[in-house]
């Protein structure tokens, strides 16, 4: 796998680069500022970003934001700050998980680890085509189609429309949509999950007669014709 990761802090990059190669078949660059970071993620394929939050020039958030025009690969943001808002910007504008410093190296390895898991199996689901009445997924564009109308979504709608669709008719709570989307260390006290539907159904059901994105209160969510 190859790993770009994004720190400043000169020690701290050198420390993840030798840990992440010690611990796998990892190729691991560095990049010390957001704007080499941009650099090499358009040049090169990543299969994982590593985002240090404060960067110097274009920022964390930044740098996830131009990442997510271009790539759907797992991104984990790394912190100082232990702010709620901080951790809804991030995840709502397509970061998979969020590590605040200072932590021990074998719980940054284990998120590490557990988004190559996610990213594999996603990219596998992918690979099929499901449908539900007249909503389609293109999986090699990561797009979506209903009634011929073309939906523009963000890797983050993406991943969760296309966990809804393969799993249609069945009601997902907000802890399984958060685990399989963000991992188990999701803070489920925010409202990311609400804010990626509600921006999910905008797209997908707004213009249509017929709704396919359904709340179950108290349960969850649910893709299905009713």
């Amino acid at each position: 796998m190859r790993i770009l990761v994004v720190e400043d802090d000169w020690k701290q990059a050198d420390h993840l680069r030798r840990g992440l190669m010690e611990a796998g078949e990892h190729a691991v660059d560095v990049a010390s500022c957001g704007d080499e970071g941009l650099r090499r993620a358009r040049a090169e394929h990543y299969d994982l970003f590593v985002l240090d939050v404060m960067l110097p020039g274009l920022d964390g958030f930044g740098l996830l934001t131009e990442i997510r025009g271009f790539s759907t690969a797992p991104v984990l943001m790394l912190t100082a700050r232990d702010r709620v808002e901080d951790r809804v910007h991030g995840l709502s504008n397509g970061a998979d998980d969020y590590l605040v410093k200072p932590f021990a190296f074998p719980e940054f390895l284990a998120r590490v680890q557990a988004l190559l898991r996610r990213s594999e199996a996603h990219r596998k689901n992918s690979q099929s085509q499901p449908q539900l009445e007249d909503l389609k997924l293109d999986p090699r564009r990561r797009r979506a189609c209903r009634a011929g109308r073309q939906i523009m979504l963000t890797a983050q709608e993406y991943a969760l429309l296309a966990l809804l669709l393969h799993n249609q008719g069945t009601v997902l709570s907000r802890n399984e949509l958060a685990e399989q989307l963000w991992g188990v260390s999701f803070d489920s006290d925010t409202n990311v999950i609400e804010v990626a539907i509600r921006r999910l159904r905008l797209k997908l059901d707004q213009p249509e007669e017929a709704k396919l994105l359904h709340t179950v209160r108290g349960m969850g969510y649910v893709l299905e014709l009713r």
